[in-house]
C-alpha cells in the first residue's frame, strides 16, 4: 500500500483470531492512559512526507511530477512479503506480478498493461518493466523470486521511464532500495512459524563504525511446504519453497564529501511448480484417474516425479559518491552479477489425455545461466534555478539456456493407475538450446528549470536519452540436433542484430498552492528487440515502443491529514512483439515433412495500439493513530489485430492464414483497487498495531491469441484480504531491547479464484488457483 508513517502489524487468520480482533478494542481501551497520551497523540497527528529518488536525487513524493507508488519496509512487513511474487495480490493496482506459467522462479511484471505480452523467459528476449536494486538493473526474469534483503522502500514508477532509466522501461520501473549501514551497533531479528510447515528467520546486524568504515550484514531464511500434496512417495509437493540468502555491505566515508559503498549478496531459491488443474474437458478422452478439478485442490489426482527448481544468484556492487561542491555530485555504480536457474516443472499432469498404456505427465525441464556486468556514471547538480542529472552507462550480458520435455508417467491398460517411468534427467535429449551476448550502452541528460515568474511556481523539465542495443547469439540445438533449415542446410542459426533509439521527455509542473501540485508529461520508452529461441528461424524482431501523455495532480489538505494523488494518461503502443504458433517446417531429402509439432515464432504487430487509464491514491489520517489508504487503477490496452505470418502445414501443404486475429493484453485487469487500514494504540509499556488490507481486480487474460476455434478465456475476479495484529515495542528489562509479537495472515478469507485461465480444443479449460490462506506467528527483537 502507500507508504505512511503509522505502521502496524496484524493478524488473525481463522474464526478464533477474528473473534480476538473484535475483543481487542475493548481491552485496549481499558488499558489506555488517560489525558496525557491523548494530548500527545493529537500533537503527533498528521501525515509525514515521503522521500523518493525517482529523479536520481532525494525529493518529496508530492513534489515529484511522476505517477509513483511507494511501499516502505513496514508496508512489506504488514503484508508478510517475502519476495516480489507476494506483491501479486495487487498491493499497487497498476502493477501486476505473476509467475511465468507454473514457475515461481521466473516472474512477469507489467505496469499499466505494458511489460510482458509473450514469453520473455528466454535469453534473447526482455521484459518491458525495469527492475533495479540499489541502482543496479536486473537483466532476467529468472532470479526475481528470491527473498529480499532488508528493503527500505520499493518505488514503482509508472509509465515510460526511457530518459533516466533507459532500455526495457516502456511500462515503467521498479526501484528497490535497501537499508544502508548506520555506523552504530544495532540488531533487528525476526523468527516465526506458520501453517503448511512454514518458518522464517532473518537478522540484520549493524556494526559500529571503525576507521570510517561501517558494516552491515543481513541474513534471511524462509521455508514453506507444498500447498498441494503430491501423492507420489518421495516426490516434492507443489507450491513449496526454500529461500535463503546473505548480504554484506561496507560503507567507507574517509571524508564528509566522499563515500565508497561496496555490497555482496548471494541467494538460494528452491521452489516447486504450482499445480495446474483441468477445469473442463476438451475433445480428447481423460483417464478415470484424472477427474476434472474445478475447485482449488489440496491433493493432486496422480502422483508424479517433481523436483524443486533451484536458482542461485550472487553479485557485487560498488557505488562511489563524491560531492565535488555543495550542489554538484559525481556518482559511479559498478556491478557484476551471476545467475543459474534450473527448471523442473511437472505441475501439469492433471491436463493429460488418456490412451491405453500411453505415456503422459510431460515435464518441462530447463537449465539457465546468466552473467551481467554494468557501469553507470552520473553527474547530479543544481543551481538556484536549475536542477540537472546526466550520465552514461554500459551493460553487458551473456545468457545460455536449454530445454527438455520428457514424459515421466505411463498409464496402465485400464487408465485407473499409472507407473513412474525411469527417466534420467541428465541423459534426456536436449530439445532446444541457445546462447546470446547483449551489449547495451547509452547516455542521458535531464534538467528542470524554474523561471523567475509568478513566485517560482512553474517548473519545466526536459530530458533525452540515446540507447544502442546489440545482440549476437546462436540457436544451436533444435529437436535434439543441429538445426536443419527449410532448404535442408544443417547448421546453427545465428543472430546478429542491433538497434538504436532516442527517448525524449517533456514535463511542465505548476505549484498551484503550497499543497497542490499539477503536472503534464510526455515521454517515450521501449523494449529491446530480440529473437525467439523456441522458433526454427531465430529471426530477429524489432523493439516495441510506447509514447504517453500523462497529466496529474498531487494534493494535501485537511491540515496535512489527507493526501490525494490523481493521474490520467493516454498513449500509443507500436511494434508490439506478438507470438504465434507455427508448423515445424523442415525439408528432408527435398521433401517437406508433415509434422504435428509446432514452434513459437515472434513478429511485430502492424499499426498502432492505444493505451489509456486513470490512477488515484488517497491517504487519510482522521484520528490519532489511524491511517486509511485507498488506491484505484483503470488500465485499458488496445493492440492492433494481427495476422499470423507463419505457415501452418496441413496434409503436406503449407498454408498462411492472412486474416488478422484479436490480440489480448495479458496480466492486465481493466479495473483494480486496493485499500488498507492501519491503527496504532498506545498501551502501558507497549503499542497495539493493527493492519488490514483488501485487494480487488476484475480478472485478466494470460494468453495473447484466441485458441481457435474458441475465444480466449479470462481469469476470475479476485478479492484478497491480508492482515496483521501486533503487540509492539515491549520493553525488555535491563537490555534496552524492544520485543514485538505478531500474528499475520495472507488471503485471510481463504478466497479462491482462477487467476491463470487458458483453453485448448483438445485439453479443455485449465488454470491455476490463487494460493490458499496462510498464517503464522512472529517475534521480533530490536536493540
Amino acid at each position: 500500500m502507500l507508504a505512511h508513517r503509522h505502521v502496524s502489524r496484524l493478524l488473525p487468520t481463522s474464526t478464533a483470531l477474528a473473534l480476538a480482533l473484535c475483543a481487542m478494542p475493548a481491552a485496549a481501551h481499558a488499558a489506555e492512559p488517560a489525558a496525557p497520551a491523548a494530548a500527545a497523540a493529537d500533537a503527533d497527528q498528521g501525515l509525514t512526507d515521503i522521500v523518493v529518488t525517482a529523479e536520481k536525487r532525494p525529493e518529496s513524493l508530492q513534489k515529484t511530477p511522476i505517477s509513483i507508488s511507494v511501499l516502505k519496509a513496514d508496508d512489506l512487513a504488514n503484508r508478510h512479503v517475502t519476495s516480489l511474487l507476494d506483491l501479486g495480490d495487487g498491493a499497487i493496482p497498476s502493477l501486476r506480478v505473476a509467475p511465468f506459467f507454473a514457475r515461481p522462479s521466473a516472474l512477469i511484471l507489467n505496469i499499466r498493461g505494458i511489460g510482458v505480452l509473450s514469453d520473455s523467459n528466454q535469453p534473447a528476449r526482455d521484459q518491458g518493466v525495469g527492475i533495479y536494486i540499489d541502482g543496479v538493473y536486473m537483466g532476467r526474469a529468472q532470479g526475481l523470486g528470491t527473498a529480499m534483503f532488508d528493503v527500505d522502500s520499493i518505488e514503482v514508477l509508472k509509465g515510460p521511464q526511457g530518459t533516466l532509466f533507459g532500455r526495457n522501461t516502456e511500462g515503467g520501473a521498479v526501484s528497490i532500495t535497501t537499508k544502508k549501514p548506520s555506523g552504530k551497533f544495532a540488531m533487528n531479528t525476526t523468527v516465526g512459524a506458520g501453517n503448511y510447515g512454514s518458518y522464517k528467520a532473518e537478522t540484520h546486524i549493524d556494526l559500529p563504525e571503525f576507521h570510517n568504515v561501517s558494516v552491515k550484514v543481513d541474513g534471511v531464511i524462509a521455508h514453506r511446504d507444498g500447498l498441494v500434496k503430491n501423492p507420489l512417495a518421495g516426490a516434492s509437493d507443489f507450491g513449496a519453497y526454500d529461500k535463503r540468502g546473505l548480504h554484506a555491505e561496507a560503507l567507507w566515508k574517509p571524508a564528509p564529501n566522499f563515500s565508497a559503498d561496496y555490497s555482496y549478496d548471494t541467494s538460494y531459491d528452491a521452489s516447486t511448480s504450482a499445480y495446474v488443474q483441468a477445469l473442463s474437458a476438451g475433445s480428447l478422452a481423460r483417464a478415470p484417474d484424472q477427474p476434472l478439478q474445478p475447485r482449488r485442490a489440496s491433493v493432486a489426482t496422480v502422483g508424479v516425479p517433481e523436483l524443486p527448481s533451484v536458482g542461485k544468484t550472487s553479485g557485487h556492487r560498488l557505488t562511489l559518491d563524491w560531492q565535488v561542491q555543495p550542489h554538484l555530485t559525481l556518482k559511479s555504480i559498478s556491478a557484476y552479477r551471476e545467475l543459474t536457474q534450473s527448471q523442473y516443472d511437472n505441475g501439469s499432469a492433471n491436463l493429460s489425455v488418456y490412451s491405453p498404456s500411453g505415456t503422459f505427465s510431460r515435464a518441462s525441464l530447463a537449465q539457465f545461466r546468466q552473467n551481467q556486468a554494468s557501469e553507470e556514471l552520473q553527474i547530479i547538480g543544481e543551481t538556484p534555478r536549475l536542477k540537472f542529472a546526466a550520465g552514461a552507462l554500459f551493460y553487458e550480458e551473456r545468457v545460455q539456456d536449454n530445454a527438455q520435455a520428457p514424459n515421466t508417467m505411463q498409464w496402465n491398460a485400464n487408465g485407473t493407475s499409472a507407473t513412474v517411468l525411469s527417466v534420467d534427467y541428465n541423459t534426456v535429449t536436449i530439445d532446444r538450446a541457445s546462447h546470446v551476448k547483449t551489449d547495451s550502452y547509452g547516455a542521458y541528460a535531464q534538467a528542470t528549470y524554474t523561471p523567475a515568474v509568478a513566485g517560482d511556481i512553474l517548473h519545466v523539465t526536459g530530458g533525452l536519452r540515446y540507447s544502442n542495443d546489440k545482440k549476437v547469439g546462436q540457436l544451436f540445438t533444435i529437436n535434439g540436433a543441429t538445426p536443419v533449415s527449410v532448404s535442408g542446410v544443417v547448421a546453427p542459426v545465428n543472430l546478429n542484430a542491433s538497434w538504436s533509439r532516442v527517448d525524449p521527455m517533456i514535463n511542465l509542473a505548476v505549484d498551484a498552492t503550497r499543497d497542490v501540485h499539477l503536472y503534464g508529461k510526455w515521454s517515450t520508452g521501449y523494449k529491446s528487440g530480440g529473437a525467439n529461441s523456441r522458433s526454427l528461424t531465430y529471426a530477429p524482431f524489432n523493439p516495441e515502443t510506447v509514447s504517453m501523455f500523462e497529466i496529474g495532480a498531487k494534493t494535501e489538505f485537511w491540515n496535512h491529514r489527507a493526501r490525494f494523488n490523481l493521474a490520467g494518461y493516454v498513449g500509443t503502443y507500436k511494434n508490439v512483439q506478438v507470438d504465434f504458433s507455427a508448423s515445424y517446417l523442415q525439408y528432408v531429402n527435398g521433401v517437406l515433412q508433415n509434422s504435428n509439432r509446432t514452434t513459437l515464432e515472434t513478429t511485430n504487430a502492424p499499426g498502432t495500439g492505444h493505451l489509456r487509464g486513470v490512477e488515484a491514491e488517497l491517504t487519510l489520517n482522521p484520528l490519532p493513530g489511524l491511517t486509511l489508504n485507498a488506491s484505484y487503477a483503470y488500465n485499458h490496452v488496445d493492440i492492433p489485430n494481427t495476422a499470423n505470418p507463419y505457415p501452418v502445414v496441413s496434409g503436406g501443404v503449407s498454408v498462411i492464414n492472412s486474416t488478422p486475429v484479436k490480440i489480448y493484453p495479458v496480466y492486465t485487469p481493466t479495473q483494480s483497487a486496493s485499500g488498507s487500514l492501519d491503527y496504532e494504540m498506545p498501551l502501558r509499556g507497549a503499542k497495539l498495531r493493527l493492519h488490514l488490507d483488501a485487494n480487488y481486480d476484475n480478472g485478466f487474460y494470460v494468453s495473447a491469441n484466441d485458441p481457435a476455434p474458441a475465444i480466449q478465456p479470462k481469469g476470475d475476479p479476485s478479492f484478497i484480504m491480508n492482515g496483521r495484529l501486533a503487540l509492539a515495542d515491549i520493553a525488555m528489562a535491563g537490555s534496552g531491547a524492544r520485543l514485538t509479537i505478531s500474528a499475520w495472515a495472507r488471503n485471510l478469507l481463504n478466497e479462491q479464484h482462477v487467476f491463470y485461465k487458458a483453453y485448448s480444443q483438445y485439453l479443455g479449460t485449465y488454470g491455476m488457483f490463487n494460493e490458499a490462506r496462510t498464517y503464522g506467528l512472529e517475534a521480533n527483537v530490536k536493540f
